[in-house]
């Protein structure tokens, strides 16, 4: 039910107004999955338009398992895992313009950032494309940037925020003076020029990463011990979850320029879980999770009061893990679908649907105005010396295809360096610094085909075993 603060009003006209939430059926969801069990508050799960990745349990180190979409039911127990990590991944997230780049966030202190082939591999993962190393404790929040290419921001419990440069393999920025405990959460705006964290020292700040400044500063947005979320909505609001002096489970809305009072203020209810926001700014529709929770609550966000609009709540009997949320461009828009979720159980993963009731069959331009696509709209150093830019849109009326494995690329800078950098600090490449651009495409190129040829050679391998497998069975 409807909490009863948010049901005294005359209803509302609102387009979202019937969003219903619905299961998939039981052969559409994955199987047999040893979710991990530490204990972070971490979503567990990053979906994209080809892949769902979840964290698993693993003995001796850290590991996710990467599934294609479409490959759903039971998965083999001996289905290849990404394993790298020499202790509990704790984060991941797909890169959001290239569908095969993931990153991943560990206990280890480090950050990997791998590339996912179209095809299932034979083996488990275990060769990142580049390790981040920079944090001297875990490393439990990780968050590509929204609009410039290869952009990573990493936070750790180290109370250290750390923006890196994926396709050179350096850092960027180090931002270590502005938290003084442990880091909750991290959080872009649209356009990547701002974050919002939330810190153990029940603080939210509003900073500006390339200044290196905190331009807004809320203390304690919400009252009680336990830990806060925020995220960006629209028109540059903060959008909070926290907990009252009662334990009771709130969510509140801040105007960056008056952070004094909460344009909305409400409570919810007495559970304890930490509540995740997953936020959609096509529809202005904040859908809530909370970690144990067997519910999904969705609330529309407008300029009239009281702001925040309570939608509905999707309901089922098994409490949530972890939660994974589609980007825009993976639904399904002929079936009018605005959200997908992919809930996390205990040893499986239960996709849910978000559906918007409409009678036509035909493209809604009201449901899907122009979304973000897979194209970055500036390059990493555009970004750091001050560009802003707004994501590239595209439309979603005739569906999105996703784009064919495109390779990551990592150039570390000193090989492109016409100079060597100042100072003892020099690089342990071998590289002459004169090493010039075409020598050094000529050299990537050799590697790649010596890569594919090894890749092919394992498949050959992998299939003269399985003849072999067969042969000795039959002769048994």
């Amino acid at each position: 039910l409807c909490p009863p603060a948010m049901s005294r009003r005359v209803v509302r006209q609102s387009k979202f107004r019937h969003v219903f939430g619905q299961p998939v059926k039981a052969d559409q969801m994955y199987e047999d999955i040893r979710v991990s069990k530490v204990t972070c508050d971490s979503s567990f799960c990053a979906v994209n338009p080809k892949f769902v990745a979840i964290i698993v349990e693993s003995g001796g180190g850290g590991a996710f398992i990467v599934l294609p979409l479409a490959k759903t039911g039971r998965v083999d127990k001996n289905h290849p895992l990404v394993t790298g990590h020499t202790a509990p991944v704790l984060d991941i997230d797909w890169c959001p313009h290239n569908d095969n780049v993931i990153a991943s966030a560990s206990e280890d202190t480090t950050v990997m950032v791998w590339q996912i082939p179209d095809y299932v591999p034979v083996r488990n993962i275990t060769e990142p494309v580049v390790t981040l190393e920079g944090h001297s404790k875990r490393v439990s929040i990780i968050s590509w940037h929204p609009t410039a290419r290869n952009v990573l921001l990493s936070a750790g419990c180290d109370n250290l925020v750390i923006l890196w440069n994926v396709g050179t393999g350096e850092m960027l920025l180090a931002l270590d003076d502005m938290h003084t405990d442990l880091i909750y959460n991290v959080g872009w705006n649209r356009n990547g020029s701002l974050l919002v964290t939330t810190c153990k020292d029940k603080k939210v700040r509003v900073i500006d990463p390339r200044k290196q400044q905190i331009i807004a500063e809320k203390t304690k947005p919400h009252d009680g011990t336990r830990p806060i979320r925020a995220i960006f909505v629209a028109d540059g609001k903060i959008f909070t979850t926290g907990f009252s002096k009662m334990s009771e489970r709130q969510l509140g809305l801040w105007d960056l320029n008056n952070f004094e009072e909460p344009i909305a203020l409400q409570e919810m209810d007495t559970s304890n879980g930490v509540l995740l926001p997953f936020y959609d700014a096509d529809s202005s529709i904040v859908y809530l999770c909370g970690k144990g929770d067997s519910s999904i609550r969705y609330f529309e966000i407008t300029d009239e009061a009281p702001y925040v609009h309570y939608l509905n709540t999707y309901s089922s009997k098994e409490p949530q893990r972890g939660m994974g949320f589609m980007p825009k461009r993976g639904l399904d828009v002929s079936k009018c679908e605005i959200a997908r979720f992919f809930k996390l159980h205990e040893r499986k993963c239960e996709p849910i649907v978000m559906t918007v009731p409409r009678k036509s069959d035909l493209f809604q331009d009201d449901l899907y105005p122009d979304t973000p696509g897979p194209e970055p709209a500036l390059e990493a150093d555009e970004w750091l010396s001050g560009k802003d830019a707004e994501p590239i849109l595209i439309s979603l009326r005739d569906g999105y295809v996703p784009v064919k494995n495109r390779e990551l690329k990592v150039v570390k800078k000193n090989i492109l360096d016409s100079k060597p950098p100042p100072g003892p600090r020099r690089s342990h490449s071998t590289c002459d610094s004169d090493f010039s651009q075409p020598a050094l495409e000529e050299v990537l190129e050799e590697i790649r085909a010596l890569k594919e040829t090894v890749q092919a050679q394992e498949k050959r391998i992998s299939d003269l075993e399985n003849k072999l497998c067969q042969f000795t069975n039959g002769t048994d």
